[in-house]
């Protein structure tokens, strides 16, 4: 019964009317006096941002904000795969014949989660990964790869939460919220980076919405607040670091693993 009731309250709290009132009031200037509470509800690392906590004129710049240089390395080497973000992996593995499996206990298929991109057929035997922030963590998204934009496709949706309870009692949160996905292809294979909204995301919004290519770990979109960043990779070009499982923390620029066309 309990369960049920938070399903309720959560499918009546999911539309964007809210999270565009959430956003309204952390653009305000008011937003700012709640920084400091953020920072210790949370254990924020406010000392790495580029900024001190004072000089953020609202919430959402807080949310939003740049790191010092230097607070993450970023992996090198040509065939590299970096953390597009810091996250806990909630999930990881081979997608079989466009599904992928078990994610908080559900299975999301491709199609939808693409929503029907024909760039679904280069991930069928691919590989993932569901990266979730917390609001503890840094909100920007980085290049995982050195490539150019193939396409951007911004897909309307829902704002379900992506935390534990939703992942697991909403059906298929990752397809229905909203999404940004850049297709991103590299030397060795392309890459999709799925970004997805949630309750209280006001907007997902490119750096430079005119980049037509990046470096690894260059500056590529962020979120006002937090949610997940899915990770595909080519079919037949992945192999991930070794020792990399679900339920590990990783850091932006962390090495994932290394694309390679196998022949």
């Amino acid at each position: 019964m309990v369960k049920q009731l938070l399903r309720l309250m959560t499918e009546l709290s999911s539309h964007r009317w809210l999270s565009r009132l959430m956003g309204a009031f952390s653009h305000s200037r008011l937003s700012r006096f709640l920084i400091p509470v953020f920072i210790k509800i949370y254990h924020i690392p406010a000392a790495e941002a580029e900024k001190q906590s004072r000089q953020y004129r609202t919430l959402n710049e807080f949310f939003s904000r740049r790191l010092k240089p230097g607070m993450r390395p970023v992996a090198s080497g040509d065939n590299a795969v970096a953390s597009p973000v810091d996250a806990m992996i909630t999930a990881m593995g081979e997608i079989h014949s466009g599904t992928i499996m078990n994610v908080k206990g559900q299975d999301y298929e491709l199609e939808e989660l693409l929503n029907h991109s024909p760039h679904l057929e280069l991930y069928k035997k691919g590989f993932f990964f569901v990266l979730y922030l917390s609001p503890t963590d840094y909100h920007r998204i980085h290049a995982p790869l050195t490539g150019r934009k193939v396409e951007s496709d911004h897909i309307r949706g829902r704002a379900y939460p992506v935390n534990e309870f939703g992942m697991r009692h909403m059906k298929g949160v990752l397809s229905r919220n909203e999404r940004l996905i850049t297709y991103i292809a590299g030397a060795n294979g392309e890459a999709a980076v799925v970004k997805v909204g949630a309750m209280n995301v006001s907007s997902i919004r490119y750096t430079d919405e005119q980049a037509m290519e990046w470096q690894i770990g260059d500056d590529l979109a962020y979120f006002e607040f937090g949610s997940t960043v899915v990770l595909l990779l080519e079919s037949g070009t992945f192999t991930p670091r070794a020792g990399l499982t679900s339920e590990t923390k990783v850091k932006m620029g962390e090495l994932l693993g290394t694309l390679q066309r196998h022949l």
